[in-house]
């Protein structure tokens, strides 16, 4: 049987098409005025009022910029919040430029000694080339950031403040990437020549001083000490001087991130609720601890989520940034596009099958600053504080259905002290290892 389209077929098509005024309206609107803003659906926009039973204060809206780093914006605003409440301050900004700084250089270290640990692949194979794919992406994880804390603290904003590049981070990735697959490539032919691997960390070593040095000038370099310097609420002005970044992250932030966990909802077939998974090669510090989470039903991260807030702490989360969302009024909300009435198509999947079909991962991160609960406790929608500026959703806050929640959102890290017994058991059980290319393992 033939399956190629022919004549025929496109002239039924056509005359369908032709024929059908619903369609020949969609197009004009469509094609004169965009596909989602032809199909919003204004009820469903004004039905996600931007008022909320419990809301947490913060400071002034962050913006990433041109820039992959949500995840890191997102735990800084988390942890500022300590900041501004313990200090009594209007606003305060951690250095998100510092971070990326410090990630940048672990994410080389982490590529090359995977490089180094995967020399007997062929050239061409799924792990080389996925390893090859994107070594050092702006995205990253919630562990990870714990992992870069952890070695080397956190710095005020004026301290090492953004650059061009840091702002908009496509050129020095593009140039880094090559760099890197270049090293790769030269590691491997050193291994082919018979290299040792005392030989090939010693070339490592050389790649990683190169890296350092290109960081330096792209993002400048790290402080080694930093002072408090603010004004706070009554006038009151604090300082403090020559304090380490470990030494201003324990004392100003005051966060033990080792409490904090990782809950997931993958309810796709080969993960089972109620275990510990991680995923094989995912991380940026060598000698940090693994990325890992507990997979849950979603029910259980929005209670987890809720009890945080109500005890005056926001919440780091991780969801898929792309559908349903319109940016203009910050409402994330399943009917917020109209397709089924403008395009006349059925786009309806399960989590588990866009999980399955790679059509929904984990693409960003925000912060909770905020939910609506009705009289019996029930959570309807969601406050949430994002890292695009300002001039994004509602002076840089979007609002999210609880009905979205359920289907676009993948992770939300607590402390662990809002888990009921049977989800900190789950801590105590054996760890699944996922492959490297598992949806879980994507990075916001």
């Amino acid at each position: 049987m033939n399956q190629a389209i022919n004549q025929e077929l496109l002239e039924k098509y056509s005359q369908d098409f032709r024929s059908d005024r619903a369609s020949r309206v969609a197009c004009d609107a469509v094609t004169g005025n965009g596909l989602f803003k032809s199909s919003v659906n204004p009820a469903v926009a004004w039905k996600n009022n931007h008022e909320f039973s419990l809301t947490l204060k913060q400071g002034a809206i962050t913006s990433q910029k041109q820039s992959g780093r949500c995840w890191l914006f997102a735990a800084m605003n988390v942890m500022r919040a300590r900041i501004i409440q313990k200090c009594n301050l209007d606003t305060f900004e951690l250095s998100q430029n510092y971070m990326m700084f410090w990630d940048k250089l672990e994410k080389s270290n982490w590529f090359l000694e995977n490089i180094l640990d995967t020399l007997e692949e062929e050239s061409g194979s799924r792990l080389l080339s996925f390893l090859l794919s994107d070594p050092l992406g702006d995205g990253g994880q919630w562990d990870m950031m714990a992992n870069l804390v952890s070695k080397y603290g956190v710095v005020p904003k004026y301290s090492m403040p953004e650059t061009v590049v840091s702002s908009s981070t496509r050129e020095m990735n593009r140039t880094m990437t090559e760099l890197l697959r270049g090293y790769a490539c030269s590691l491997r032919k050193e291994a082919q020549a018979g290299a040792s691997r005392e030989q090939l960390e010693q070339s490592k070593a050389d790649m990683l001083n190169h890296i350092y040095r290109v960081l330096c000038i792209c993002l400048g370099e790290p402080p080694r000490t930093v002072n408090m310097e603010v004004r706070d609420k009554e006038g009151n002005f604090i300082q403090e001087y020559d304090m380490t970044p470990q030494d201003f992250f324990k004392k100003y932030v005051d966060m033990d991130l080792h409490d904090y966990i990782s809950l997931i909802n993958a309810p796709t077939a080969d993960k089972p609720f109620y275990h510990r998974y991680t995923v094989k090669m995912l991380g940026n510090v060598k000698e940090g601890a693994p990325v890992c989470y507990i997979n849950l039903p979603i029910e259980e991260l929005k209670a987890a989520a809720i009890a945080q807030l109500k005890d005056g702490e926001p919440v780091w989360f991780g969801c898929d940034m792309g559908p349903r969302i319109n940016r203009d009024t910050g409402v994330m909300d399943l009917d917020i596009y109209d397709f089924k009435d403008i395009l006349q198509i059925d786009l309806s999947m399960t989590k588990a099958e866009r999980l399955d079909y790679d059509q929904s991962k984990m693409t960003h991160a925000m912060v909770f600053q905020g939910v609506n609960l009705t009289p019996d406790g029930r959570p309807t929608r969601w406050r949430v504080e994002n890292s695009w500026g300002e001039d994004a959703g509602k002076k840089g806050y979007y609002v999210m259905s609880d009905d979205w929640f359920s289907e676009y959102m993948y992770q939300v890290v607590v402390n662990k002290k809002y888990l009921t017994k049977e989800q900190l058991a789950v801590l105590d059980t054996e760890t699944i290892v996922l492959n490297p290319w598992d949806p879980m393992g994507s990075l916001a």
